[in-house]
């Protein structure tokens, strides 16, 4: 039977929730309240984390994807005891609050893991976070000390479920065996549109089973808090498998319209949220009201549980760090975000006289460097792994030890053909802390994962995308796998850094920058075909994002900026030009985000006035004119063929280059050039 506190609590949720959502006249009242069962049995009775230091290590996570709910989530917090205050709730979705349109992390709301709004992606994330513990717990616990053993948590919704980011996610847990994740499942038969009788009439409870996830149901998610209770009970028993727990609830339980899409994305209106506290037994005249019981119970059962379990995992992790000092010191480090000391001197370093090598081949030479003085990175390939050249020397796979495949302790994931998916679990490992995560695929797929990609940036994660094939000069594939706007879409978003070296240097000099960038994901963009290695390149030059490779010094009568495999044909055009008595400067543009934070003075000295800048990308040229006054691009699809006679076809050779900045002089003889780098604003 229900305990008296446990009703209050419950109820108290279903009437403080549409209270957040009405005074912002904007939010999703319908969800928290059908929830608020499951949500109250979870933070008061299973959930451990110290709500006065959210970012301890240890703690169980919580993930709520389907984030449109997320008054339900800041109502939790507010009653655990996190830094989120009444005055928060009041100002839900007012600029600059701690209490947005849907969760963010990396904002200032504590105790949001990972960012959800966008569906399916949080149940994904929720597999990157369970894959890290499983990960950190089979490095560093020992006997007697279980540093790493925490669970992870995540609400779901029938959209989540229905996005296939998340088939893919969940499939891959069911093969990792993932006990320590469990997802329960809000079935409560409501979308925008109406019944999910419209369009989502499968049996979920199959379909996890057919992934390999344990599945419990509970019928009545109103009222059944002891069995919701059970079902966590068992699910946490279940050590080999992810759990998902079916919990049919009523969306806006107490509401007038309960039970329909009207209660879903609007406010309840002030008569509706009367009758709702009434029929609760809450003052209807009563807004944004907690019992002081309701405060004192999660104060017990949630805040300090937390703040006893991390002081006792404190005093264990002293014990350890004494036992084991140097693991210790390795579990600071990673949590602190720090790189080990002479990181960036074991970069692998070249000469014009070494040999001719593909980029994404150079991307493994660093690979097989600092994967064993950077135990905290992990990750993988869907399904290109000899391709993507992304396995390192002596790493072992990421998997469960009952497959033969690996073990928990291996760094190495096969991802499978799951793009989508793959960028979400890496944006769930970061979130987790202490591992550095990276995924690949060729470039052009990327556009596959583009939504997770995004929260990435939005999140500040540091997730490395390393992608290879990376333009028409992967030949005979096609316009199918050549990607032509790709690189304009991914300069497009906000606070990633897109690197496409042009030699082995600024290979190590892209990892160096990925790595060195903690608060904000990177693509490592490479190719298929052998660069030559340049005489002007450098590693660190690529933490100014441009620089002069070529023909530094004097007056120039043009400014050439390429990007990766054109670096090296614009230098030979630049040659030409010189013999024809052309003064040419050739700059290396690995990465127009970092060029783009530069002082105005370094960035004048790498583009004189009054010189006129012709770019040469073999792709888009859309976002080149902000530097450039021409640009030598691909504005079409590309063809299939052997890549040679790829690039002569779309006009990238030196001499066609050359022709057109022979050009570009004259059309500016006697006339000076707009200044690109001088704006108003």
């Amino acid at each position: 039977m229900t305990s008296e506190i446990d009703t209050l609590a419950i109820n108290t949720i279903r009437t403080l929730a549409p209270d957040v959502v009405q005074k912002a006249n904007s939010g999703h009242p319908g969800a928290p309240m059908g929830l608020a069962p499951v949500a109250h049995v979870l933070f008061s009775k299973f959930i451990t984390a110290n709500p006065k230091n959210p970012q301890w290590i240890n703690r169980d996570r919580f993930v709520l994807s389907n984030g449109h709910a997320c008054a339900l989530l800041y109502v939790m917090l507010h009653l655990t005891g996190y830094d989120l205050s009444m005055n928060d709730l009041k100002s839900f979705r007012q600029i600059d609050s701690k209490t947005p349109g849907h969760p963010e992390t990396g904002h200032s709301t504590p105790g949001i893991e990972v960012t959800t709004g966008p569906l399916g992606q949080g149940i994904s994330n929720a597999v990157g976070l369970a894959i890290a513990e499983a990960h950190l717990a089979a490095t560093f616990n020992k006997p007697g000390y279980d540093l790493f053993n925490n669970y992870t948590y995540c609400i779901t919704g029938d959209g989540c479920l229905q996005e296939g980011v998340a088939a893919e996610a969940v499939s891959l847990a069911g093969h990792l065996q993932l006990g320590k994740l469990i997802c329960l499942y809000d079935d409560n038969h409501i979308q925008i549109d109406g019944d999910t009788a419209l369009g989502f009439t499968e049996d979920v409870p199959k379909r996890f089973e057919a992934y390999g996830w344990h599945v419990i149901s509970i019928s009545d998610g109103d009222h059944d808090v002891e069995g919701i209770a059970r079902a966590i009970e068992e699910a946490k028993k279940v050590t080999n498998k992810p759990s998902l727990i079916k919990v049919r609830t009523t969306i806006g339980f107490g509401s007038k319209n309960q039970g329909e899409e009207k209660v879903h994305g609007a406010p309840l209106g002030d008569s509706d949220i009367m009758n709702v506290k009434s029929k609760f037994g809450f003052n209807p005249e009563q807004k944004f009201h907690v019992p002081a019981e309701v405060y004192d119970h999660y104060n017990k059962n949630t805040l300090k549980k937390g703040e006893d379990a991390e002081s006792a995992w404190k005093k264990l992790f002293d014990a350890y760090s004494k036992e084991f000092p140097e693991l210790g010191a390795e579990l600071t480090r990673r949590i602190n975000k720090e790189l080990p000391k002479g990181f960036a001197e074991s970069l692998p370093r070249y000469t014009a006289a070494d040999a001719p090598v593909a980029t994404r081949k150079l991307s493994q030479i660093v690979l097989d460097k600092i994967a064993p003085e950077l135990p905290e990175l992990i990750g993988g390939s869907a399904d290109l792994t000899g391709s993507n050249l992304t396995r390192w020397k002596g790493a072992e796979d990421f998997q469960a030890k009952e497959t033969g495949f690996g073990t928990y302790a291996g760094r190495y994931i096969r991802f499978g053909v799951r793009e989508h998916g793959m960028a979400a679990i890496c944006n769930g490992i970061h979130a987790y802390g202490a591992s550095i995560p990276f995924c690949a695929t060729f470039f052009n797929f990327i556009s596959y994962a583009l939504g997770a990609v995004r929260l990435s940036a939005l999140s500040k994660h540091q997730v490395l995308y390393i992608m290879t094939h990376d333009s028409i000069g992967l030949g005979e594939d096609g316009p199918t796998h050549q990607p032509i706007e790709t690189l304009a879409e991914m300069r497009a978003l906000p606070n990633i850094l897109n690197i496409r070296p042009a030699d082995g240097n600024e290979v190590s000099g892209a990892y160096l920058v990925a790595l060195e960038n903690v608060h904000r994901p990177s693509t490592l963009i490479l190719t298929r075909q052998n660069l030559p290695n340049l005489p002007g390149s450098s590693v660190e030059a690529v933490r100014k994002g441009a620089y002069v490779v070529h023909n530094a010094d004097g007056q120039a009568d043009i400014c050439f900026v390429a990007t990766g495999s054109e670096v090296s044909i614009v230098i030979e055009a630049a040659d030409i030009l010189i013999k024809e008595g052309v003064k040419a400067r050739v700059v290396s543009m690995p990465c127009m985000e970092l060029f783009d934070e530069q002082s105005q003075e370094y960035k004048e000295s790498v583009f004189p006035e009054s010189v006129p800048v012709v770019s040469v990308e073999a792709m888009s040229t859309y976002g080149w004119a902000k530097y450039a006054h021409a640009s030598i691009g691909i504005d079409t699809f590309g063809a299939s063929g052997p890549y040679k006679q790829l690039y002569e076809k779309f006009g990238i050779t030196p001499e066609a280059i050359a022709e057109k900045a022979k050009k570009t002089v004259a059309f500016y003889k006697g006339q000076k050039p707009e200044y690109k780098l001088r704006r108003p604003f």
